[in-house]
Protein backbone atom coordinates (compact mmCIF):
# COMPACT_ATOMS: atom_id res chain seq x y z
CA UNK A 1 0.00 0.00 0.00
CA UNK A 2 1.30 3.47 -0.86
CA UNK A 3 0.96 6.36 1.59
CA UNK A 4 0.97 9.92 0.25
CA UNK A 5 2.88 11.40 3.20
CA UNK A 6 5.44 8.63 3.55
CA UNK A 7 8.83 10.17 4.34
CA UNK A 8 12.06 8.54 3.08
CA UNK A 9 13.93 8.09 6.36
CA UNK A 10 17.73 8.18 6.65
CA UNK A 11 17.82 9.28 10.27
CA UNK A 12 15.59 10.20 13.20
CA UNK A 13 15.59 13.14 15.59
CA UNK A 14 15.41 12.11 19.25
CA UNK A 15 13.62 14.79 21.26
CA UNK A 16 14.69 13.25 24.55
CA UNK A 17 14.83 16.01 27.17
CA UNK A 18 14.83 18.89 24.69
CA UNK A 19 11.95 20.57 26.58
CA UNK A 20 14.24 21.20 29.58
CA UNK A 21 17.56 22.36 28.05
CA UNK A 22 18.66 24.11 31.26
CA UNK A 23 18.62 20.78 33.07
CA UNK A 24 20.87 19.04 30.53
CA UNK A 25 24.12 19.52 32.55
CA UNK A 26 22.43 18.15 35.69
CA UNK A 27 20.81 15.25 33.81
CA UNK A 28 24.13 14.44 32.14
CA UNK A 29 25.91 14.32 35.50
CA UNK A 30 23.24 12.13 37.13
CA UNK A 31 22.97 9.72 34.19
CA UNK A 32 26.74 9.49 33.85
CA UNK A 33 27.14 8.65 37.56
CA UNK A 34 24.32 6.08 37.41
CA UNK A 35 25.78 4.48 34.28
CA UNK A 36 29.31 4.31 35.74
CA UNK A 37 27.90 2.89 38.99
CA UNK A 38 26.01 0.24 37.03
CA UNK A 39 29.15 -0.84 35.18
CA UNK A 40 31.18 -0.84 38.41
CA UNK A 41 28.62 -2.73 40.56
CA UNK A 42 27.86 -5.38 37.96
CA UNK A 43 31.54 -5.72 37.13
CA UNK A 44 32.34 -6.27 40.82
CA UNK A 45 29.65 -8.95 41.09
CA UNK A 46 31.11 -10.80 38.10
CA UNK A 47 34.66 -10.49 39.49
CA UNK A 48 33.74 -11.56 43.05
CA UNK A 49 31.75 -14.61 41.91
CA UNK A 50 34.55 -15.72 39.61
CA UNK A 51 37.16 -15.20 42.35
CA UNK A 52 35.33 -17.13 45.10
CA UNK A 53 35.07 -20.87 44.35
CA UNK A 54 32.41 -21.17 47.07
CA UNK A 55 30.09 -19.17 44.81
CA UNK A 56 30.50 -21.46 41.80
CA UNK A 57 26.94 -22.77 42.10
CA UNK A 58 23.96 -22.58 39.69
CA UNK A 59 22.43 -19.60 41.54
CA UNK A 60 25.59 -17.51 41.17
CA UNK A 61 26.12 -18.79 37.64
CA UNK A 62 22.81 -17.18 36.72
CA UNK A 63 23.59 -14.07 38.78
CA UNK A 64 26.87 -13.63 36.87
CA UNK A 65 25.05 -13.73 33.56
CA UNK A 66 22.33 -11.41 34.90
CA UNK A 67 25.07 -8.87 35.64
CA UNK A 68 26.46 -9.33 32.12
CA UNK A 69 22.98 -8.73 30.73
CA UNK A 70 22.53 -5.60 32.86
CA UNK A 71 25.80 -4.13 31.59
CA UNK A 72 24.82 -4.81 27.96
CA UNK A 73 21.20 -3.71 28.51
CA UNK A 74 22.05 -0.27 29.91
CA UNK A 75 24.92 0.23 27.43
CA UNK A 76 22.46 0.05 24.53
CA UNK A 77 20.79 3.34 25.56
CA UNK A 78 22.91 5.22 28.12
CA UNK A 79 25.90 6.29 25.92
CA UNK A 80 23.58 7.67 23.21
CA UNK A 81 21.48 9.47 25.84
CA UNK A 82 24.62 11.07 27.30
CA UNK A 83 25.80 12.10 23.82
CA UNK A 84 22.40 13.64 22.98
CA UNK A 85 22.48 15.76 26.15
CA UNK A 86 25.65 17.42 24.83
CA UNK A 87 24.56 18.21 21.25
CA UNK A 88 22.05 20.78 19.98
CA UNK A 89 20.34 18.46 17.49
CA UNK A 90 20.26 14.88 18.81
CA UNK A 91 19.90 12.43 15.93
CA UNK A 92 20.29 8.71 15.28
CA UNK A 93 20.67 7.02 11.90
CA UNK A 94 17.96 4.73 10.54
CA UNK A 95 20.19 1.67 10.89
CA UNK A 96 21.42 2.88 14.27
CA UNK A 97 17.82 3.17 15.47
CA UNK A 98 17.02 -0.34 14.24
CA UNK A 99 20.16 -1.72 15.91
CA UNK A 100 19.33 0.05 19.17
CA UNK A 101 15.81 -1.38 19.20
CA UNK A 102 17.08 -4.87 18.38
CA UNK A 103 19.67 -4.98 21.16
CA UNK A 104 17.41 -3.31 23.71
CA UNK A 105 14.70 -5.92 23.10
CA UNK A 106 17.26 -8.72 22.83
CA UNK A 107 18.80 -8.08 26.24
CA UNK A 108 15.45 -7.17 27.83
CA UNK A 109 13.64 -10.35 26.73
CA UNK A 110 16.70 -12.49 27.54
CA UNK A 111 16.56 -11.05 31.07
CA UNK A 112 12.87 -12.01 31.36
CA UNK A 113 13.72 -15.65 30.64
CA UNK A 114 16.89 -15.58 32.74
CA UNK A 115 14.89 -14.38 35.76
CA UNK A 116 12.49 -17.28 35.13
CA UNK A 117 15.48 -19.66 35.04
CA UNK A 118 16.66 -18.25 38.36
CA UNK A 119 13.24 -18.88 39.89
CA UNK A 120 13.39 -22.49 38.62
CA UNK A 121 16.79 -22.88 40.28
CA UNK A 122 15.40 -21.62 43.62
CA UNK A 123 12.33 -23.88 43.25
CA UNK A 124 14.46 -27.01 42.83
CA UNK A 125 16.88 -25.93 45.61
CA UNK A 126 14.12 -25.34 48.18
CA UNK A 127 11.29 -27.65 47.13
CA UNK A 128 13.35 -30.56 45.73
CA UNK A 129 16.69 -30.32 47.61
CA UNK A 130 17.55 -34.02 47.28
CA UNK A 131 17.47 -33.82 43.48
CA UNK A 132 19.09 -30.37 43.21
CA UNK A 133 22.58 -31.49 42.18
CA UNK A 134 21.17 -33.90 39.62
CA UNK A 135 18.58 -31.55 38.09
CA UNK A 136 20.51 -28.25 38.13
CA UNK A 137 23.69 -29.68 36.65
CA UNK A 138 26.07 -27.73 34.40
CA UNK A 139 24.37 -28.89 31.19
CA UNK A 140 20.92 -27.84 32.43
CA UNK A 141 22.20 -24.39 33.49
CA UNK A 142 23.86 -23.81 30.11
CA UNK A 143 20.71 -24.93 28.27
CA UNK A 144 18.56 -22.51 30.30
CA UNK A 145 21.03 -19.71 29.62
CA UNK A 146 21.20 -20.43 25.88
CA UNK A 147 17.40 -20.69 25.79
CA UNK A 148 17.15 -17.20 27.31
CA UNK A 149 19.47 -15.75 24.65
CA UNK A 150 17.66 -17.57 21.83
CA UNK A 151 14.24 -16.31 22.98
CA UNK A 152 15.65 -12.80 23.30
CA UNK A 153 17.12 -12.84 19.80
CA UNK A 154 13.94 -14.28 18.25
CA UNK A 155 11.65 -11.65 19.77
CA UNK A 156 14.09 -8.80 19.06
CA UNK A 157 14.66 -9.80 15.45
CA UNK A 158 10.93 -10.29 14.82
CA UNK A 159 9.93 -6.94 16.34
CA UNK A 160 12.74 -4.99 14.67
CA UNK A 161 12.03 -6.35 11.18
CA UNK A 162 8.30 -5.87 11.75
CA UNK A 163 8.56 -2.22 12.91
CA UNK A 164 11.15 -1.10 10.36
CA UNK A 165 9.19 -2.56 7.44
CA UNK A 166 6.34 -0.17 8.23
CA UNK A 167 6.14 3.19 6.37
CA UNK A 168 7.06 6.25 8.47
CA UNK A 169 5.38 9.64 8.03
CA UNK A 170 7.76 11.51 10.32
CA UNK A 171 11.28 11.48 11.72
CA UNK A 172 10.89 13.10 15.15
CA UNK A 173 10.85 10.51 17.96
CA UNK A 174 9.43 11.94 21.17
CA UNK A 175 11.73 9.83 23.31
CA UNK A 176 15.41 9.49 24.22
CA UNK A 177 15.95 6.18 22.41
CA UNK A 178 14.28 4.04 19.74
CA UNK A 179 11.42 2.49 21.70
CA UNK A 180 8.49 0.67 20.06
CA UNK A 181 5.66 2.91 21.30
CA UNK A 182 7.20 6.26 20.20
CA UNK A 183 8.05 4.76 16.79
CA UNK A 184 4.43 3.69 16.36
CA UNK A 185 3.54 7.39 16.60
CA UNK A 186 5.44 7.94 13.34
CA UNK A 187 3.90 5.06 11.38
CA UNK A 188 1.52 6.00 8.56
CA UNK A 189 -2.14 4.96 8.69
CA UNK A 190 -3.99 2.80 11.19
CA UNK A 191 -1.62 0.79 13.39
CA UNK A 192 -4.24 -1.14 15.39
CA UNK A 193 -3.38 -4.57 13.95
CA UNK A 194 0.33 -3.83 14.31
CA UNK A 195 -0.18 -2.94 17.98
CA UNK A 196 -2.16 -6.14 18.57
CA UNK A 197 0.73 -8.17 17.14
CA UNK A 198 3.29 -6.39 19.32
CA UNK A 199 1.16 -6.82 22.46
CA UNK A 200 0.57 -10.52 21.64
CA UNK A 201 4.32 -11.16 21.42
CA UNK A 202 4.88 -9.10 24.57
CA UNK A 203 2.34 -11.27 26.43
CA UNK A 204 4.31 -14.38 25.47
CA UNK A 205 7.74 -12.86 26.12
CA UNK A 206 6.88 -11.03 29.36
CA UNK A 207 3.89 -12.77 30.90
CA UNK A 208 5.03 -16.32 30.03
CA UNK A 209 8.20 -16.15 32.15
CA UNK A 210 6.37 -14.04 34.74
CA UNK A 211 3.72 -16.71 35.39
CA UNK A 212 6.48 -19.32 35.56
CA UNK A 213 8.10 -17.21 38.29
CA UNK A 214 4.78 -16.80 40.14
CA UNK A 215 4.20 -20.57 40.06
CA UNK A 216 7.75 -21.31 41.26
CA UNK A 217 7.54 -18.88 44.15
CA UNK A 218 4.08 -20.01 45.17
CA UNK A 219 5.56 -23.49 45.64
CA UNK A 220 8.65 -22.04 47.33
CA UNK A 221 6.65 -20.00 49.85
CA UNK A 222 4.47 -23.01 50.63
CA UNK A 223 7.63 -25.06 51.32
CA UNK A 224 9.25 -22.28 53.39
CA UNK A 225 6.26 -21.97 55.72
CA UNK A 226 6.41 -25.73 56.34
CA UNK A 227 10.08 -25.64 57.42
CA UNK A 228 10.49 -26.54 61.12
CA UNK A 229 13.58 -24.36 61.66
CA UNK A 230 13.06 -20.60 61.81
CA UNK A 231 16.72 -20.09 60.79
CA UNK A 232 16.24 -22.14 57.62
CA UNK A 233 13.01 -20.26 56.88
CA UNK A 234 14.80 -16.91 57.23
CA UNK A 235 17.72 -17.97 55.02
CA UNK A 236 15.45 -19.33 52.28
CA UNK A 237 13.11 -16.35 52.40
CA UNK A 238 16.00 -13.84 52.39
CA UNK A 239 17.45 -15.31 49.19
CA UNK A 240 14.08 -15.54 47.45
CA UNK A 241 12.77 -12.13 48.54
CA UNK A 242 15.69 -10.34 46.83
CA UNK A 243 14.89 -12.19 43.59
CA UNK A 244 11.20 -11.36 43.93
CA UNK A 245 12.00 -7.69 44.46
CA UNK A 246 14.10 -7.60 41.27
CA UNK A 247 11.34 -9.42 39.36
CA UNK A 248 8.65 -7.02 40.61
CA UNK A 249 10.61 -3.92 39.58
CA UNK A 250 11.64 -5.29 36.18
CA UNK A 251 8.36 -6.90 35.14
CA UNK A 252 6.24 -4.10 36.58
CA UNK A 253 7.86 -1.38 34.49
CA UNK A 254 8.29 -3.49 31.34
CA UNK A 255 4.73 -4.83 31.50
CA UNK A 256 3.25 -1.35 31.92
CA UNK A 257 5.21 -0.12 28.90
CA UNK A 258 4.53 -2.96 26.43
CA UNK A 259 1.18 -4.44 27.42
CA UNK A 260 -0.99 -1.51 26.41
CA UNK A 261 -2.16 0.22 23.20
CA UNK A 262 -0.62 3.29 21.55
CA UNK A 263 -3.64 5.40 22.55
CA UNK A 264 -2.59 5.25 26.20
CA UNK A 265 0.96 6.46 25.45
CA UNK A 266 1.84 9.65 27.37
CA UNK A 267 5.30 10.88 26.29
CA UNK A 268 6.26 12.71 29.49
CA UNK A 269 5.23 9.86 31.81
CA UNK A 270 6.53 7.08 29.60
CA UNK A 271 9.92 8.73 29.14
CA UNK A 272 10.38 8.72 32.91
CA UNK A 273 9.24 5.11 33.08
CA UNK A 274 11.60 4.07 30.28
CA UNK A 275 14.42 5.96 31.98
CA UNK A 276 13.77 3.95 35.12
CA UNK A 277 13.85 0.46 33.58
CA UNK A 278 16.53 1.26 30.97
CA UNK A 279 19.03 2.99 33.27
CA UNK A 280 18.06 2.72 36.96
CA UNK A 281 16.93 -0.94 37.16
CA UNK A 282 20.30 -2.35 35.93
CA UNK A 283 21.89 -0.60 38.92
CA UNK A 284 19.23 -1.65 41.43
CA UNK A 285 19.43 -5.36 40.62
CA UNK A 286 23.03 -5.96 41.75
CA UNK A 287 22.55 -3.70 44.78
CA UNK A 288 19.45 -5.65 45.85
CA UNK A 289 21.19 -9.00 45.42
CA UNK A 290 24.44 -8.04 47.12
CA UNK A 291 22.88 -6.25 50.10
CA UNK A 292 20.35 -9.00 50.84
CA UNK A 293 22.55 -12.03 50.20
CA UNK A 294 24.55 -13.27 53.21
CA UNK A 295 26.76 -15.63 51.17
CA UNK A 296 27.70 -12.86 48.78
CA UNK A 297 28.48 -10.42 51.61
CA UNK A 298 30.58 -13.14 53.22
CA UNK A 299 32.53 -13.58 49.98
CA UNK A 300 33.19 -9.81 49.82
CA UNK A 301 34.51 -9.79 53.42
CA UNK A 302 36.72 -12.82 52.71
CA UNK A 303 38.22 -11.26 49.59
CA UNK A 304 38.69 -7.93 51.38
CA UNK A 305 40.60 -9.63 54.26
CA UNK A 306 42.69 -11.53 51.71
CA UNK A 307 43.49 -8.25 49.95
CA UNK A 308 44.50 -6.51 53.20
CA UNK A 309 46.74 -9.39 54.24
CA UNK A 310 48.96 -8.99 51.15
Amino acid sequence: MLFENTTPVNSFILLGFSDVPRLHPLLFTILFLVYMSTLLCNGLIIAIINADHGLHTPMYFFLTHLSVLEVCYTSVTAPKMLENLLVKKPTISYLGCAAQMFFFLFFGVAECFLLASMSLDRYVAICRPLTYQMVMNKKCCIMLLVGSWVCGSAVALGHTIFIFHLPFCGIVINHFFCEIQPLFELVCGDTFLNEVQVIAVAVLAIMGPFWMIIFSYSCILHTIFKMPSSQNRYKAFSTCSSHLLVVTVFYGTAGFMYLRPKSSYVPSTDKLLSLFYAVVTPLLNPVIYSLRNQEFKGAIKKLWKKYLSH
